[in-house]
């Protein structure tokens, strides 16, 4: 049952792991500063590697996986893996905006720890549940997803335009226990070194000044 989470083991085992989008950090930014966690809700593909690349990043105190987009009586992995529950799979970020900005987050985010080219599919997973989506908890992190996302089609660095929404956020519902901190419990599972061990290490050498090695685990 785990394996079919984010995709069949064969199927991932013959999917290339995709490169880093070499991007500009976005134009427009939330201002720098603020003693009080502020929190960021992500969707790209399997939440196992989005949660993985997030736990590595500097100022970043937690990533949780789990589902944004739907009600909460489809917030499971039953009927989320179905693809008609409305939610994507996601990563809840808890981040200190003195160390790491709400727009550093997206760079990460549109560079290593997903293709955001690819609708409602992310490597060897389809599906709307493996949808590229930005969920703003505020007005000022929808505008500056909004204008990233802009920027980015503007500039260059992608062979087409990229496929991420930026949605509504009505609630975020954490995963299954089973989900949490997967690649470091399963470090070893094809799927993990084909596919989300690449994002890790293309963090650390494309931010390698946002990179910590110890990861912020949900259970440590």
């Amino acid at each position: 049952m785990l394996a079919a989470a984010c995709s069949l083991l064969g199927a991932a085992a013959a999917s290339a792991a995709e490169s880093a989008f070499i991007i500009p950090p976005p134009a427009l930014d939330q201002p720098a500063g603020g003693a009080t966690p502020q929190k960021a809700v992500l969707a790209g593909g399997c939440f196992w590697g989005v949660q993985a690349v997030f736990q590595h990043v500097k100022g970043v105190a937690g990533a949780v996986s789990g589902y944004a987009g739907g009600e909460a009586g489809t917030a499971n992995y039953d009927a989320v893996s179905s693809g008609r529950s409305g939610h994507a799979e996601a990563v809840e970020i808890t981040y200190d905006p003195s160390q790491v900005s709400y727009g550093q987050l997206l760079q990460i985010y549109f560079s290593v720890a997903h293709d955001p080219t690819q609708l409602d599919r992310q490597g060897p997973d389809t599906g709307p549940q493996y949808r590229s989506a930005v969920f703003p908890a505020d007005d000022s992190q929808r505008k500056v997803a909004e204008a990233y996302i802009a920027q980015l089609n503007k500039s260059g660095a992608y062979p087409k335009a990229l496929a991420t929404t930026v949605e509504p956020l009505p609630a975020f519902y954490p995963a299954e226990d089973y989900h949490q901190d997967y690649l470091v419990r399963h470090p070893y599972s094809m799927y993990i070194m084909v596919n989300d061990v690449p994002k890790v290490e293309n963090l650390a050498k494309t931010f390698p000044g946002r990179y910590r090695d110890k990861p912020a685990l949900v259970k440590p």
